[in-house]
């Protein structure tokens, strides 16, 4: 009977442990990004209490990852380097000495955020209170700007752009760039990822010094009769009104612009790459592809050919693009229209602040612009962004245009955190999360 007994026992075991199975891990769902600028959290974010309080409250959301801006557009650093100006004091607020960025890291991954660390590249100055270092030591940085009132002169003269840019050929300017993101790598070796910021031309007037020209002169083999009208003329009417004509040079201008940001993009990432093989590289960009040529950036994949969509490109534009160079691709989904519906129902004209014109069609809205991202990136991956400061007076389309995104994207991607504290946007920001994987009503 014992042995009766001990069979039976041995049996209900051996059946138990076949059909036992390890309980599946929390589903976490898409990765949700959320964005600490540097100068709009100055003073706010000098404490450690306050970027713990404030990263304990992103991850109750649900948010997997913080970004924390460490290179604004002004160009000093906000941690301690041996290369680059530490900005220590903004608008009269001077910071505490604590470890700004390895705080964030620490209390990060304690409560499971990932930390990127941001970093604007090709600008060195702000505009609006002519600080920088191409306002200091560099003002042979600066880019040259052809603009339809004043000719050709030096982006800090245009007081209307806050954001004095670099000319990304300057090769002593990327040499320093690429070695303050090398620092960082070596600095903060628990430092999840490095996301670029600004890797890009200021727009479609830039950039005309004589060093661009050169330069280019040599890729076409010959020399620019016309500078710059070969490469286009700024024309006014009667009326006033500013059209760009093109020369003879435009497309073969805009496909070399493109290649140029490719090429560093491909640089940095392999300087990256050599001091930390696990650190993720990415990037933010806007999503507005059709005008974005005007900025020199193709971040479309190598697979893509836009010259087949778009009368700007010629047939060798696509070999700069680099989707496949990036661990992590962020885009500004920036279109207070949700949905295709609501979009062609306003018939809004959408003006971008890289854009020489306004904009229709589609693309520009959350759903049109997911569904084009995904035929120009060929498979990659993107994290649909949202600019929170667009919705203060629409609190409900806040909700909205979050649930998109995350619905028609791979992942979302919050600018900034500062609107949200500011407003006391915290429930239509959870609201929009608890929505994720529900159809978005109209």
């Amino acid at each position: 009977m014992k042995r009766v007994h001990y069979l039976f026992l041995c049996a209900l075991f051996l059946f138990t442990a076949c059909n036992w199975q390890q309980p599946k891990e929390k589903e976490k769902g898409k990765p949700k990004l959320m964005w600490f600028d540097a100068s709009a959290n100055f003073e706010r974010f000098s404490y450690p209490d306050s970027i713990d309080y404030y990263l304990t409250r992103i991850a109750d959301l649900g948010f997997t990852h913080a970004v924390v801006d460490i290179r604004p557009i002004v160009g000093s650093v906000l941690y301690p380097s041996k290369i680059a100006p530490q900005l220590k004091e903004w608008k009269g607020f001077k910071r505490p000495d604590f470890d700004y960025l390895g705080r964030f890291i620490e209390t990060g991954h304690k409560l499971g955020v990932e930390i990127h660390a941001s970093m604007n590249i090709f600008v060195g100055g702000h505009n609006y209170f002519d600080l920088g270092q191409v306002y200091t030591d560099h003002p042979e940085w600066a880019s040259i700007v052809y603009t339809p009132d004043h000719g050709l002169t030096p982006i800090t003269n245009l007081k209307h752009k806050y954001s004095a840019m670099i000319n990304p050929i300057n090769m002593d300017y990327q040499a320093y760039i690429i070695n303050v993101l090398k620092e960082v790598a070596q600095m903060y070796p628990e430092l999840d990822g490095i996301i670029t910021d600004r890797v890009r031309y200021d727009g479609i007037m830039a950039d005309f010094s004589a060093n661009s020209k050169e330069a280019f002169e040599k890729v076409i083999g010959e020399e620019i009769a016309n500078w710059p009208t070969d490469i286009y003329e700024w024309k006014k009417d009667d009326q006033g009104k500013v059209t760009r004509v093109n020369g003879k040079y435009f497309k073969q201008w805009i496909q070399w612009r493109s290649q140029n940001i490719y090429d560093f993009m491909l640089r940095s990432r392999k300087a990256v790459k050599s001091v930390n093989p696990d650190l993720s590289y990415g990037t933010y960009t806007g999503a507005w592809y059709p005008s974005y040529f005007e900025v020199g950036v193709n971040w479309a994949s190598n697979q893509y050919d836009p010259s087949k969509d778009f009368d700007w490109a010629l047939p060798g534009y696509k070999n700069s693009g680099y989707a496949e160079l990036m661990d992590l691709y962020t885009t500004g989904n920036y279109y207070k229209n949700v949905t295709i519906k609501e979009h062609r129902e306003k018939n809004q004209v959408v003006w971008n602040e890289t854009d020489s014109e306004g904009q229709k069609g589609d693309w520009y809205c959350v759903e049109g612009s997911c569904k084009q991202l995904r035929k120009i990136l060929k498979g990659h991956k993107f994290y649909g962004g949202i600019l929170v400061d667009q919705f203060y007076d629409d609190r409900p389309q806040l909700t909205k245009t979050i649930a998109m995104n995350l619905k028609e994207s791979d992942g979302l991607m919050v600018f900034d955190i500062v609107h949200i504290i500011n407003k006391n946007l915290w429930k239509e920001v959870e609201a929009g999360l608890k929505t994720e994987f529900e159809s978005v009503k109209e």
